[in-house]
């Protein structure tokens, strides 16, 4: 049996209050640890924010034998719905949280006003993850490797690693629901309608940089993309060394979404 991961440092969590709201998706393996900072930064520009755990995350890596890709899009969905009072619903995805929300606002336009993309996770390095995809289709992945083994996360700052909740293996079939929210997310890039801010970091040693480029060049029917590129910090990004310019700048982006849409009103109550 592996070891439980830190129940109180992986909480899913409600922050702030408004009438807008946002919600925040982790990662894969991951929690919402790694996304809090934004929800702090967020919560503190006057809106509500939530983050929930992903079925299967944040307690042990067995815990991932019984859930799918469609359990996490299931229940990122329940979450996107149970926002519904809000006047205004923001997405903000990490990695596989980014997939998940690229599909969240392709099901549901009407529910989401704008989405923050954070490294999403449409193409992974590595040939590690090359090996690992060719050994699945000859349907050897799981009879010879059942378990991949985490030893850390990606982190280039050394504080924020070394309190980093790390969940010790993970079972390989769940590469496959990877895989599937790969193709997923990019069959429905041209279905969002709403504002999209794309970040990556180009030292990102999980996932490509130029998928970050290939998303934002796939949103066709966004009224607006903006494609954020840092230079230094890894994978995690709202915990590591850039994430200060990171959140201001998701939040300016949701902070002109919101003056956009309410600037109609404004000139017609000016107009009365």
């Amino acid at each position: 049996m592996h070891a439980r991961m830190d129940a109180l440092k992986t909480a899913p969590f409600d922050l702030g209050s408004g009438e807008d709201a946002c919600l925040l998706l982790h990662g894969f393996t991951g929690s919402p640890w790694e996304i809090r900072p934004l929800g702090e930064a967020l919560a503190a520009r006057g809106l509500f924010v939530r983050a929930i755990q992903l079925p299967g995350h944040c307690t042990t890596p067995e815990a991932l034998l019984d859930v799918t890709h469609e359990d996490w899009t299931r229940a990122a969905s329940e979450a996107l719905l149970s926002l519904r009072g809000h006047r205004r619903v923001f997405v903000a995805g990490l990695s596989m949280g980014a997939l998940l929300s690229l599909l969240l606002a392709a099901s549901h336009p009407a529910h989401v006003h704008g989405l923050a993309l954070m490294a999403p996770a449409i193409h992974f390095t590595g040939a590690h993850m090359w090996l690992l995809k060719r050994l699945r289709r000859h349907g050897l992945l799981e009879r010879f490797k059942p378990w991949i083994l985490k030893e850390g996360t990606d982190l280039s700052d050394p504080a924020a690693l070394a309190e980093a909740p790390i969940l010790p293996a993970f079972p390989s079939a769940r590469l496959q629901d990877l895989w599937s929210l790969q193709d997923l997310a990019l069959a429905a890039l041209a279905r969002v309608r709403c504002p999209t801010l794309v970040a990556m970091s180009q030292q990102d040693h999980v996932v490509d940089p130029a998928g970050g480029r290939l998303v934002a060049e796939g949103l066709t029917a966004a009224p607006k993309v903006r494609l954020l590129s840092m230079a230094t910090g890894y994978h995690i990004m709202p915990r590591d060394v850039e994430a200060p310019r990171l959140l201001a700048e998701i939040g300016d982006f949701f902070d002109g979404v919101r003056q956009e849409d309410d600037a109609p009103e404004a000139a017609a109550a000016q107009a009365l």
